[in-house]
């Protein structure tokens, strides 16, 4: 199934570009001009994710987020022209997930929609991380983005539950650090290899306290960590 991606863009320059990369990418894009049109949309369909600008014609970007975040998580990358900090802060306080500054490069655009869509919705499932979603140990709501472990809701971090999500979905496989920042972090680039180790140390614990006698997270020194297949 194609993934579908709201742009809420009021320039059609920009949302013309914007629309092209996304189609070359394979993702299916529909286009709104006003935060109005866009509620609209988003009230017909479910969209995988929106890009929006923060200057719209008749709301500003912030609003129309807040609007959504009433009734969905669903992951939202900011546009505007304007860098300073204050902004980037305000945006991803009430809820954005990225944030991208004019003028971008589409190819930039699309790696962070891929990078976003891979962390909010493994193998482009929207419920359950790839796995079902009550298989007798895991129980995964992707729309509230919880895991509960041998019927134990577990308090998970954003960063825990992306890292969680990630081995569920592929038990048996060796991530590497470096993967594993890729599925977890916003920026990847700027995290280190102990960064990742003390997620999993955390990661482990919760899991301990929730089932003593089970450590389902394996260690491969000098490669990674893996999920045991079976438990």
């Amino acid at each position: 199934m194609r993934v579908s991606v709201l742009i809420v863009e009021d320039e059609t320059a920009i949302a013309d570009t914007i629309q092209y990369a996304l189609e070359t990418e394979g993702f299916t894009p529909v286009l709104a001009t006003t935060g109005q049109e866009a509620l609209e949309h988003f009230a017909a369909a479910p969209v995988d994710l929106i890009i929006l600008d923060i200057g719209l014609p008749d709301t500003s970007g912030f609003e129309l987020c807040k609007q959504i975040r009433q009734q969905s998580d669903v992951p939202i990358i900011f546009l505007t022209a304007r860098s300073e900090e204050v902004d980037r802060v305000v945006g991803l306080e009430i809820g954005g997930d990225d944030y991208v500054v004019k003028p971008f490069s589409p190819r930039e655009l699309t790696a962070r929609v891929k990078a976003i869509l891979r962390r909010s919705h493994p193998n482009g499932c929207r419920n359950n991380c790839g796995r079902p979603a009550d298989d007798g140990v895991w129980q995964i709501d992707g729309a509230k983005r919880q895991i509960v472990y041998f019927g134990q809701r577990l308090d998970l971090s954003r960063t825990e539950y992306d890292l969680l999500c990630t081995f569920i979905r592929r038990p048996g496989q060796v991530f590497t650090r470096d993967q594993l920042m890729a599925a977890a972090w916003e920026e990847p680039e700027a995290s280190m290899d102990r960064t990742v180790d003390a997620h999993i140390k955390n990661l482990r614990a919760k899991l301990k306290a929730a089932k003593p006698d089970v450590d389902p997270i394996i260690t491969h020194r000098g490669t990674g960590y893996a999920l045991k297949e079976d438990l």
